[in-house]
């Protein structure tokens, strides 16, 4: 789900993939569902592609979301509740352990919060990773024969 998710760079808010042609792509904005096209100039990155690091190895931005879900029961989080740095790490805490404090800044968190708040606010609360699944199921089956 979270690979037709997509940030762009200096446009607030997150928007989803409709298609893509040459040199651009068509997004709608979430929640609002307006269309407009990116051009291949403009940074763009997929919500699926993001990796939080931790002291061992870095962990997808989905793990993140569905450790903030079961926490707040996919609801929609209070940001002003964690608006010192002391309370971004206090959340970073809660939902990922072991993250990385001198890689991962507050504004990643804040980042992260956000983002979170809009996807439940657009009624996305299934973070898992299909295609990760899928493949991981494809690797079993293979080493099985």
């Amino acid at each position: 789900m979270l690979k037709k998710i997509l940030s762009i760079s200096g446009r607030p808010g997150l928007y989803q993939l409709v298609s893509y042609g040459k040199n651009m792509l068509v997004v709608d904005t979430i929640p609002a569902g307006h269309r407009f096209p990116v051009h291949s100039r403009e940074r763009v990155m997929a919500l699926g592609d993001i990796s939080i690091f931790t002291a061992n190895e870095d962990v997808p931005l989905s793990k993140v979301f569905e450790n903030t879900g079961k926490k707040f029961d996919n609801k929609a989080i209070d940001a002003n509740e964690y608006s010192t740095p002391e309370k971004l790490h206090e959340f970073m805490n809660s939902v990922l352990e072991n993250w990385d404090t001198e890689r991962v800044h507050n504004n990643d968190i804040k980042r992260i919060i956000s983002w979170y708040n809009v996807l439940v606010g657009a009624g996305i609360t299934d973070f898992t990773a299909k295609e990760e699944e899928e493949t991981k199921e494809a690797a079993e089956e293979e080493k099985k024969d």
